[in-house]
């Protein structure tokens, strides 16, 4: 069996933050690497194509315009990256949804924060993909990836369908219909 289909994520995490309709994921995690290191995989392209539901056509390490195109499905998106202070905040919006991350060291490790607006709809489909970004971004960071677990592929994934059901219990919103 490979580490791939070992891996299973740890049960749902994440908080919600409810402003009338808008609604914004909240999902921290505490790495053990320095923030340095977390910054190039939210920015550079070839650590994004590791682990995140995107790739990149430039780094998004400075404030500007960039392309993502979703992983796994035929979806190019002109951003602009409203913020990016080196080793501490990134922001832009992608697919309609605003996406604001920010490192903070904590030791010789990072605490990465991220905030993203998801229509509530999807929330729970939402915060099960981020999770598992994340948790395949940590591997990648300590040098054993896993394959990123991201996109239309993420959905058949068995730790996505059980984070799927958490989150929207945990939320309160109804599973998508498909």
């Amino acid at each position: 069996m490979s580490r791939r289909d070992s891996y299973a994520p740890a049960p749902a995490s994440a908080d919600v933050k409810k402003d009338g309709e808008t609604w914004t994921l909240v999902l921290v995690r505490d790495f053990s690497h320095p923030p340095e290191k977390v910054w190039r995989a939210l920015t550079e392209p070839e650590h994004l194509r590791e682990w995140a539901p995107f790739d990149s056509d430039k780094s998004l390490g400075q404030v500007g315009a960039a392309k993502l195109s979703t992983f796994g499905a035929p979806h190019v998106t002109d951003i602009q990256v409203r913020r990016a202070e080196t080793h501490k905040a990134l922001e832009y919006a992608w697919g309609g949804n605003d996406l604001r991350w920010e490192l903070e060291p904590r030791g010789a490790g990072t605490r990465l924060t991220l905030w993203a607006t998801i229509d509530r709809r999807y929330i729970s489909m939402g915060a099960a993909g981020w999770q598992i970004c994340l948790d395949v971004l940590d591997q990648h960071l300590a040098g054993d990836p896993i394959g990123r677990i991201a996109g239309p592929e993420a959905m058949k994934f068995a730790g996505w369908q059980r984070l799927n059901g958490e989150y929207a219990k945990k939320f309160g919103v109804e599973l998508p219909k498909w």
